[in-house]
């Protein structure tokens, strides 16, 4: 028997590659269910090569349900999250409600399986940010071999990384551009056509922003408590995929070709690095890739055992949707759960 999936938040970005990826993986479940809010009810959205009608969140029954993929915001997932857990459905929560509670494991398949065991406390799994989760694929076999000690990253984020209406507001503001229409920001704090915006979420009082600040606690939590990192957010006017220039500090030598020979053998990092005109990767062909891709790796004289590198990876499959199926998968793969009985139609 297979299992039964629910994915709340169907309808929005995230949640469509959820629907997604759970067909192209061949995803063990024999029911997969499409939630929203009530505005939604009805709404069709694919999976593979069905098509769902959505059902209303606040009315559905999760206790036949095995796993709640959760796409649908913090707010929604403080209220929820804890009600279906309580049901014995298993919530992976793609918002930032549940990434730093002590009793909830913050997991990316790569780089902390074995913390997936810390579940049952609250039938609860964090997934991380979207600029965390690529970030970590990469530095988790680089700091296995040779420690990290500090990282210093700018991210170049995508408009897609702020939901649909984000990247209906960057091509619109496109178009304004070239028929000399008004630009009036909407979901940004400044016009994001053709310009960069050095904030993202809120900011604190240290003048980091929040995302920033869980760039900070999340790569802690998920690879090192050690590890000091500082990081600078920006918004691009790309629609699908975010870049990062990184810089890290490691306690032993580690050279540029060590680096490389390491990164082509881990788990989902591909190396495209040819020191040549086009022998990198670009936001533009990582969309729609499951990979985490690393470029322009160097040593960086500057400091003692350094590497500079850029990363690239596609923020709502790595960087959210796909993280999510692949703890499904684990949870599955390692029989953590096993399918419930299911009640007569």
């Amino acid at each position: 028997m297979g299992y039964k999936v629910a994915v709340v938040g169907a309808t929005g970005n995230v949640g469509r590659e959820m629907l997604d990826i759970l067909a192209e993986r061949g995803f063990p479940a024999d029911e997969v269910v499409a939630l929203a809010s009530p505005r939604s009810l009805g709404t069709e959205v694919s999976y593979g090569d069905k098509t769902l009608k959505t059902k209303v969140l606040d009315h559905y029954d999760f206790s036949d349900t095995d796993i709640c993929l959760m796409s649908a915001g913090g707010s929604v997932s403080k209220e929820w999250s804890p009600r279906i857990g309580a049901q014995g459905c298993v919530v992976i929560d793609n918002s930032s409600a549940w990434r730093y509670d002590a009793e909830v494991p913050l997991i990316v398949p790569e780089v902390n399986a074995d913390a997936i065991t810390g579940f049952t406390k609250k039938n609860i799994i964090a997934n991380p940010n979207c600029s965390t989760a690529q970030l970590v694929v990469a530095l988790k076999p680089l700091h296995d071999a040779a420690t990290i000690k500090r990282v210093v990253v700018a991210t170049y984020q995508s408009v897609s990384g702020a939901g649909k209406d984000a990247m209906d507001e960057l091509f619109q503001q496109t178009r304004a551009v070239f028929v000399t229409d008004p630009i009036e920001p909407k979901k940004f704090p400044k016009r994001i056509a053709f310009n960069l915006i050095p904030h993202i979420d809120v900011f604190m009082e240290d003048g980091y922003t929040k995302e920033e600040w869980k760039m900070m606690a999340e790569t802690k939590k998920i690879l090192d408590p050690k590890i000091k990192l500082t990081a600078t957010c920006v918004r691009v006017p790309v629609f699908i995929a975010h870049s990062e220039a990184v810089n890290v500090e490691f306690e032993r030598p580690i050279s540029a070709e060590e680096a490389t020979d390491i990164l082509r053998e881990a788990p989902g990092c591909l190396v495209v690095d040819k020191r040549e005109p086009g022998g990198y990767i670009t936001p533009y062909e990582a969309a729609g890739e499951d990979a985490t891709y690393i470029s322009r790796i160097r040593e960086d004289a500057t400091v003692e055992n350094g590497l500079a590198l850029w990363i690239v990876s596609d923020n709502l499959r790595k960087g959210a949707a796909l993280n999510a199926v692949q703890i499904a998968e684990v949870l599955v793969n390692r029989k953590l759960i096993q399918p419930k009985a299911r009640k007569a139609a």
